[in-house]
């Protein structure tokens, strides 16, 4: 323990002393992505992170939430030096269980800069780890091993349908300029695999996730606070993903979606096609912030109502990323019957979202 935190101390310093356009290779449309190389880590990129989420079922106990997600980050300090301590990449990682039982989410957190056998994210294929927390590509598709504090995750991920490019064949717009962009890539309708553990307690679980691979170099437009974003696996088969950002001014800066249906066809969304519109807010006993876990969201002619499979899913990720959101479990319905389920984030209502 005393390793991980001398290693990890300078992490939030490194992080606010970087700047968005120090020597990063620009996001640019008509980059073809390729796999399984771009599966794994892009370094010179200065941002990526791999995220899974879903619900899992285990007999006799409700349907819980859960969440994985691995970040990396380039800071450019000190990468001419020879030191093997110089900060040339951060790995972050965050893990969640959202229990219907518990009442609130229970998450844990590490970081540290890559090397020493402590942290890497590998390129090629996906591997990315810190300490004991993992998430590896096998050849069923994905595992992810994570020994929280209070809970431990041993899940297998199996793909179910091919890779869903989100944008335009990949390239992810975040607002009105060219290089406010991502390479964005995910799988829906993992089906999982594993246990997951509480204490002594191991339970055997299966469910649905959807795994997210996004990296760039300048993801928010200055004029943007944070975003609201959807991952669903619908009920029939299909998969949606949509999302905005909010700006200081406006509700929605920019938005963006991707439908793809039970039958394969691929719909992606311009801006004025994306709609989120808030039914219910819940306000954090801790911190303080409102979010809106209810919303109302159409993506072209889609119409869901999100339901939160409970209020109290605030992540408080300070000392690791230095932000504060919600990321939780929710339900779809539409037409008075269950559209889907996946995962709500929203970002920027504690403060200005700084990536």
């Amino acid at each position: 323990m005393r390793r991980r935190a001398f290693l990890a101390a300078p992490l939030a310093l490194v992080v606010r002393a970087t700047r968005a356009d120090d020597g990063y290779p620009p996001v640019v449309p008509g980059h073809a992505l390729e796999f399984p190389r771009d599966h794994g880590a892009h370094p010179p990129f200065r941002t990526e992170w791999w995220y899974v989420t879903g619900w899992l079922e285990t007999e006799g106990a409700p349907r819980r939430g859960f969440q994985v997600t691995f970040f990396r980050n380039r800071p450019r300090i000190a990468e001419a030096s020879p030191s093997l301590f110089a900060p040339r990449q951060l790995v972050f990682a965050h893990a969640a269980l959202a229990d219907p039982r518990e009442g609130r989410l229970v998450h844990d957190q590490r970081a540290a800069r890559a090397g020493f056998g402590l942290a890497e994210a590998r390129i090629g294929d996906t591997d990315v780890w810190v300490d004991d927390w993992s998430l590896r590509q096998d050849p069923r598709g994905y595992a992810a091993r994570i020994v929280a504090r209070d809970f431990a995750f041993d899940l297998a991920f199996t793909p179910t349908q091919p890779v869903l490019l989100q944008g335009e064949e990949g390239y992810s717009r975040k607002g009105p300029l060219a290089r406010q962009a991502s390479y964005y890539y995910s799988l829906p309708q993992l089906a999982v695999s594993g246990t997951v553990a509480r204490g002594a307690r191991s339970e055997r679980v299966s469910g649905r996730a959807w795994l997210d691979h996004e990296w760039s170099s300048e993801v928010m437009a200055p004029e943007a606070v944070g975003w609201d974003w959807i991952g669903l696996n619908l009920a029939d088969g299909g998969a949606l993903m949509a999302f905005r950002m909010r700006g200081r001014e406006t509700e929605t800066f920019w938005a963006g979606g991707t439908l793809r249906t039970a039958a394969g066809r691929v719909r992606t969304f311009a801006p004025g096609e994306i709609g989120f519109e808030p039914v219910r807010r819940w306000r954090s006993p801790r911190t303080e912030v409102e979010y809106p876990v209810a919303m109302r969201v159409r993506a072209g002619e889609l119409a869901l109502e999100l339901e939160p499979l409970f209020d109290d899913q605030e992540l408080d990720s300070r000392s690791s990323t230095g932000t504060i959101y919600w990321e939780g479990a929710v339900r779809a319905r539409a037409d008075g019957g269950v559209a889907g389920a996946g995962y709500l984030e929203l970002t920027g209502y504690w403060r200005p979202l700084k990536l």
